[in-house]
């Protein structure tokens, strides 16, 4: 029996391009012989200690990337829509307390990743997609609520995001990103077989399943697989 492949996923909410990822790996966490590790980390951590700044603050690049996210919105079927500030969203507010927040919902949830995967959708969508705050506590808590936590438990998370266990996590996570190299996210992190693969970007899936022996059926599989 082939044993399954390990695949490493470091994000950041504040990132639509990894939102697009992010969506992709977890349809595929139940088509491919993968074992997903969901990373919450600090995109602008890496950034700096990568040296690379962000595509937004070039103006060509950006009014690219407006262009692009929106065909990407389409295809990858994901809601993506641009806020009304982006700079501001970005740049001024940033994901620091959001990440926090994921990473304490990591570190209180036990055999498993669900609420994870869902409060850091919600987050996504409150950001890009509802033009909505990810900074203050009541938005981390009403993202929370709509994934599926209790009050009581959103309570303790709150807390919990506000340690420094909680804190150097999410440092460890962004160091161990910028240890593979990251310069930006998504980050994919494959291991296979005792060897390692790393694919930075939304738009690498065809080469990374050619990597790791799978097959790559577009960005939403369950479709692809009904025309089969």
């Amino acid at each position: 029996m082939t044993s399954r492949k390990v695949v490493e996923l470091f994000y950041d909410v504040v990132s639509p391009y990894t939102w697009l990822g992010f969506e992709v790996m977890c349809r595929y966490r139940t088509v491919w012989n993968i074992d997903l590790k969901l990373r919450p980390a600090f995109l602008s951590g890496v950034m700096q200690g990568s040296g690379n700044k962000p595509p937004a603050v070039v103006p060509n690049k950006f009014k690219y990337m407006i262009h692009d996210l929106s065909h990407l919105k389409e295809y990858f079927d994901v809601s993506l829509n641009f806020p009304s500030d982006p700079f501001h969203v970005m740049f001024e507010k940033g994901s620091l307390s959001a990440m926090r927040f994921i990473t304490a919902v990591q570190e209180s949830e036990k055999g498993g990743d669900k609420y994870v995967e869902q409060v850091s959708r919600e987050l996504w969508r409150r950001i890009w997609s509802e033009d909505k705050d990810i900074t203050e506590p009541a938005s981390l808590c009403e993202a929370a609520l709509k994934a599926g936590l209790s009050d009581s438990e959103i309570k303790e998370i709150l807390e919990l995001s506000k340690s420094k266990e909680v804190k150097d996590k999410l440092k460890s996570n962004t160091q161990a990103a910028l240890d593979y190299g990251a310069f930006g996210f998504p980050l994919l992190v494959c291991h296979v077989n005792g060897k390692q693969e790393s694919f930075f970007g939304s738009d690498r899936f065809e080469l990374m399943a050619h990597c790791i022996g799978e097959k790559w059926l577009g960005p939403q599989p369950e479709k692809s697989a009904a025309k089969l």
